[in-house]
């Protein structure tokens, strides 16, 4: 029987990532997209009215409902955020 090494990680996104910098992007847009994702919710849109609210196809909240963090960029969660009103804030945590 093989022995398997376990890693810990402080994330998901640690784990998934081959770099911190790519965790960090990854966090992010998952943030922004749940964000988002409520105020969805919150309004109580079919995906066509969010589709018409956010300024982006269907299939595109669809993607963004099911969390699909792979298929939308921070320039387009950004977009969309302001689409409906939104303003994104950022702001940087020390890591150390």
């Amino acid at each position: 029987m093989r022995r398997v090494k376990s890693e810990i990680y402080a994330s998901v996104w640690d784990a998934i990532a081959d770099t911190p910098e790519q965790a960090a992007n990854l966090r992010a847009r998952a943030e922004l997209m749940q964000k988002i994702a409520a105020i969805v919710k919150e309004n109580a849109w079919t995906q066509a009215e969010a589709a018409t609210h956010c300024g982006v196809t269907q299939p595109r909240i669809n993607d963004l409902l099911r969390g699909r963090v792979s298929r939308f960029s921070l320039d387009a969660l950004v977009n969309i955020a302001t689409a409906i009103g939104r303003r994104v804030h950022v702001e940087l945590e020390s890591t150390l």
